[in-house]
């Protein structure tokens, strides 16, 4: 770590007042010097602290940039995980829905495959047994927000500004085992198409590290191998990445998705 503790806690600070405030700043590799992964991950362990002692409760994970093929638009080059409270995670009541948009800077929306955690999985388990850990499986729509003006940032700011995050919609939930005899594989074939706005994206399961089954794999391996990070658990949600690109979203707008290849129903969300 090359930012001094009292630095580490300013930018925390900082960060979560231009969250709540819906407010932008700069990107930190641009304001601080030799700014890198530690900064990064200490001043995401702050934010959590400071979350957890103003009443919100961890849920789970979003991991980010698992979609190789956007890499090159955001000029990173590898993942990045994020923490996710209750107040910004929501259980659909069905597929079709009207919600709030939630108010934060540059939301964009992202199609994704969640998992919901029956036992507690680690980052050596076999297949078998990590499949075993996850209790259900459905498709939602993350809200993803950049505190960094126009979306221009190094991968590290993001991991450290919440991982993007902005809300999670989650869409009916079903076992794992109605997948098949074998979901990963499902998952990773799946195709999906994205429509809102005029806009039309396509993606495929095996975009998300080729399948969101690797994708969880990435956030275990890392969660591991980064000092004071808080595992996952039985509970915990995890968001495994977008299927397509990023789309910018508005109120009044409606999006709808379309899944084939696998047996989870598509999304139609209109947003308030």
């Amino acid at each position: 770590m090359s930012l001094p503790p009292d630095r580490i806690a300013s930018l925390a600070e900082d960060l979560l007042s231009a969250r709540d405030g819906g407010r932008q700043r700069p990107p930190l590799s641009d304001t601080e010097d030799g700014f890198g992964w530690d900064d990064a991950h200490a001043i995401a362990a702050r934010i959590r602290t400071l979350r957890i002692t103003s009443g919100e409760t961890p849920v789970g994970r979003k991991i980010g940039f698992t979609n190789r093929t956007i890499w090159p638009l955001y000029g990173v080059n590898g993942p990045i995980w994020g923490d996710m409270f209750d107040r910004s995670v929501t259980q659909l009541d069905a597929a079709k829905a009207t919600v709030d948009l939630p108010k934060v800077p540059e939301p964009r929306i992202e199609p994704e495959i969640v998992f919901g955690f029956g036992a507690t999985p680690a980052a050596a388990m076999p297949d078998a047994e990590l499949l075993d850990c996850i209790e259900w499986v459905a498709h939602g729509f993350e809200i993803v927000t950049s505190v960094y003006p126009g979306w221009k940032f190094a991968a590290a700011d993001c991991q450290a500004a919440f991982g993007l995050h902005g809300a999670l919609f989650i869409g009916p939930r079903q076992p794992l085992g109605s997948l098949g005899a074998q979901p990963a594989v499902s998952l990773a074939g799946l195709e999906l198409t994205l429509k809102g706005r005029d806009v039309q994206a396509e993606g495929r399961g095996a975009d998300v590290l080729d399948g969101p089954l690797q994708a969880l794999r990435f956030l275990l391996d890392g969660l591991a191998a980064v000092p004071g990070e808080t595992p996952l658990k039985a509970g915990d949600i995890v968001t495994t990445g977008t299927l397509t690109d990023a789309m910018p979203v508005t109120g009044g707008d409606r999006w709808q998705t379309e899944i084939h290849g696998c047996d989870l129903p598509g999304l139609d969300v209109t947003f308030r």
